[in-house]
């Protein structure tokens, strides 16, 4: 039911990622998450975090490029996952973070429903409302980037709207898959019973937030032991003031729900037949340790879409963007700068099509 392409694509069938050489900023050992403010979107307002635009390291910013990037955090995560990468690529984006609707400052989404096709919508909201932003690349394309759950909603985004994406990066993307373990997947198939969700949101409530963020990384990271222990207590205090949103349990709980019902969807829906329609370039990155998705899915992934370059990642697991912050933002910037050098000097990109 998936429409996947069959496993066995080997990395070396598809083409790797440029790795861009511009220097890039110097980050402190903990850097505080970006400022943010409420953006309203269909059904309610997502908090949105904002990286202003920093110019080139170590040259005049006169004429450097200055474009737009927005990210997208996975089922659990917050616009936070994204603020290193952030803070790297300012060298060449104005960034914005969002917490999808239920996760980090974000209120639930109205009537408490999570599914894969309102994540879409508050995506493509807020790509219009940074579109529409006075200032250098108004009116103009956005680069795209999601991880796990913000990688499958991304993808969608660019496949319905491509007008408003510039290129797509997708760190590890919760794809749908042929087949999983079976206690695994009789776990998660529960979810789609009703009653279910809410009694697992109970049961995780009683998980205190520093066992939540250990377990988080040692199934996420792909060497746990390397990250600093200032990094954990910043995510053990996010976890707090998450565990006192009254929904917050219930977001990622229902999200997983949404992702599971996802990927039950068959033709035009299916995630897999929206990748082999995908316009804007595309960047495929997968952590060679990823325990939550399987990295042979790269390759996979990045074969089936049209202008796609995949880059996987040594020793590193699920969230690239937090585990090898440089190496992303390298793949990302080279991919960027391959598109640029590709289009006509003359050529004015498009401006954003309302619909």
């Amino acid at each position: 039911m998936s429409e996947a392409p069959p496993p066995g694509v080997a990395a070396a069938a598809v083409p790797a990622a440029h790795m861009s050489v511009t220097p890039l900023p110097a980050l402190p050992s903990l850097l505080p998450p970006w400022p943010g403010d409420q953006v309203p979107v269909r059904g309610g307002e997502v908090f949105v975090r904002t990286t202003p635009w920093t110019g080139p390291v170590d040259g005049p910013a006169d004429d450097a490029p200055r474009e737009r990037a927005l990210y997208v955090h996975g089922l659990g995560g917050a616009s936070t996952n994204w603020t290193d990468l952030a803070a790297l690529l300012a060298v060449r984006f104005d960034g914005w973070a969002l917490d999808l609707p239920g996760f980090g400052r974000s209120q639930p989404p109205a009537r408490g429903r999570y599914s894969i096709a309102g994540h879409v919508r508050a995506v493509v909201d807020v790509l219009e409302h940074v579109a529409r932003q006075p200032g250098e690349a108004a009116g103009q394309p956005v680069h795209l980037l999601g991880n796990s759950l913000g990688g499958l909603v991304s993808l969608l985004v660019a496949s319905r709207r491509p007008d408003l994406v510039a290129t797509l990066t997708l760190v590890s993307p919760a794809m749908p898959v042929y087949r999983v373990p079976p206690a695994f997947s009789r776990a998660l198939l529960l979810l789609l019973v009703p009653g279910i969700p809410s009694l697992a949101a109970r049961r995780m409530g009683g998980v205190a937030p520093e066992e939540s963020v250990r377990a988080m990384i040692r199934m996420c990271f792909g060497e746990p032991r390397r990250v600093p222990p200032e990094r954990i207590e910043q995510a053990v205090q996010e976890m707090r003031e998450r565990a006192e949103q009254p929904w917050a349990d219930a977001a990622l709980v229902r999200s997983m729900r949404g992702l599971i019902t996802s990927y039950l969807r068959v033709g035009a829906a299916n995630a897999w037949r929206a990748a082999r329609t995908l316009r804007p370039p595309t960047l495929v990155l997968w952590g060679a340790r990823d325990k939550l998705v399987d990295p042979a899915m790269g390759p996979r992934l990045a074969s089936v879409i049209p202008d796609a370059r995949l880059h996987v990642l040594d020793r590193i697991g699920h969230l690239a963007m937090l585990e090898a912050p440089e190496e992303t933002a390298r793949a990302v910037l080279g991919m960027v700068e391959t598109a640029a050098a590709c289009r006509e000097p003359d050529a004015a990109t498009p401006p954003i099509m309302r619909r």
